[in-house]
């Protein structure tokens, strides 16, 4: 059973076999009913171990295993915790006048230190295996962020000073993905309060686009809407605008959407949508700026997202048909692209074209072999394959099950 289906299953039971209405329970934890419903049809997918937690107290459960199963790891990557996390964790558990000192780090030129995390981006973005590399130079990166901060001065200091916000949101994002969200909500906050010192309307909107995608992830998303809704009106572009500017700023209205639409605010999710659209035609381009993914692509994809969020996967296939997905190596980033993928997988799913589902898991296993991996919906549908495979797609079912961790 899924989750979903464990949900309702226990949700009939619970009050000594009386049972909750999806009303009360979702009351009880502080969602709307529309969520409810989505969660026990696997439209949604709750990835809040808290949430979890709240609504296995509610059904009088002992553990929540009994609503993610005994064979389901609570981490998002199904496994124990990424052997480069403890170094970085360390480094970010220092205090930052230690860091360059304590955890060694030579202190660069702003030049140098900005190639550097230029290039880490690049492997992370770009290479299918990533996490490893990525994860062992994230700690000795931060402490020769921090000591050449306190070595540069006036326009070396400002270009530092970005190159230290862009390394935090790189943590913030590979933090997040291999499930340490305590982590990563830490880096986030850290680059969110370097930005905001600097003043730069641009910089802060993007290190606020980190925060709450951070915050949405972790089921926090009417917080999540609140900042974007904040940073939107605090950090609105002029006509003199740059482009990086637009970027983040168009990004913040992206992760709006999403934080909306899970929020059970669907009119407000496409609003926002309508407006990323307007500020992706006036850039004109696909743009990759404070690694951001914002332009007329990401605008199309987050389209695809909130229709399948809303329920309406057929919607969400038609508007699909019209995505040109970039090919590897171009502007936007493999693990954006590879996302989009699986959204477009759990829309088959949900219309139960299981030829559709094995197709997409096909397509995301040839373009990113170790981030399918890292996505709970991937093991659901994996897992929903495995209990009825037709015989001639049984054999690729099971691969990519032992593939991605569900069969050992």
């Amino acid at each position: 059973m899924t989750t979903g289906e464990r949900i309702q299953y226990y949700r009939g039971r619970a009050r000594s076999g009386v049972g909750l209405s999806q009303s009360a329970l979702a009351g009880l934890v502080g969602r709307s009913e529309d969520w409810m419903s989505k969660v026990e049809r696997n439209v949604i997918q709750i990835d809040s171990l808290s949430m979890l937690i709240r609504i296995a107290r509610e059904l009088g459960l002992d553990n929540v295993a009994d609503l993610v199963g005994p064979a389901i790891d609570l981490s998002l990557v199904g496994g124990p915790e990424h052997p480069s996390v403890p170094r970085i964790r360390g480094a970010l558990n220092m205090p930052p006048s230690l860091l360059g000192v304590g955890l060694p780090g030579d202190a660069l030129t702003a030049q140098q230190l900005s190639e550097r995390v230029a290039e880490a981006w690049g492997v992370y973005e770009t290479q299918t295996e990533r996490y490893a590399p990525v994860g062992a130079a994230l700690p000795g990166l931060l402490a020769e962020a921090y000591a050449t901060l306190r070595q540069v001065r006036g326009e070396e200091e400002i270009a530092a000073t970005h190159a230290l916000v862009s390394l935090l949101h790189l943590h913030q994002v590979f933090l997040r993905r291999v499930g340490e969200r305590k982590l990563s909500l830490r880096a986030a906050d850290r680059a969110m309060q370097i930005a905001d010192e600097t003043g730069d309307p641009a910089l802060i909107a993007a290190a606020a686009w980190n925060v709450c995608g951070i915050l949405t992830s972790s089921g926090e998303v009417a917080d999540s809407l609140e900042l974007a809704w904040q940073t939107i009106a605090h950090c609105r572009p002029d006509r003199e605008a740059t482009p990086q500017h637009l970027s983040a700023y168009g990004a913040l209205h992206l992760i709006g959407v999403i934080a909306a639409v899970r929020d059970s605010k669907a009119p407000t999710a496409w609003e926002l949508l309508t407006k990323a659209r307007t500020v992706a035609e006036r850039l004109g381009a696909d743009r990759n700026d404070f690694h951001t993914s914002f332009g007329p692509t990401n605008v199309s994809m987050h389209g695809v997202h909130l229709a399948a969020e809303e329920g309406d996967a057929q919607e969400a296939l038609r508007l699909a048909d019209d995505v040109e997905v970039p090919e590897p190596g171009g502007v936007l980033p493999l693990e954006r692209t590879t996302r989009y993928l699986v959204e477009v997988m759990h829309a088959h799913r949900l219309t139960g074209d299981d030829f559709g589902t094995l197709f997409m898991l096909r397509q995301i296993k040839e373009a990113s072999p170790e981030e399918i991996r890292y996505f709970p919906l991937v093991r659901e549908a994996v897992q929903g394959l495995l209990k009825r495979s037709r015989p001639q797609m049984r054999r690729e079912v099971h691969a990519i099950a032992e593939h991605v961790g569900v069969l050992a």
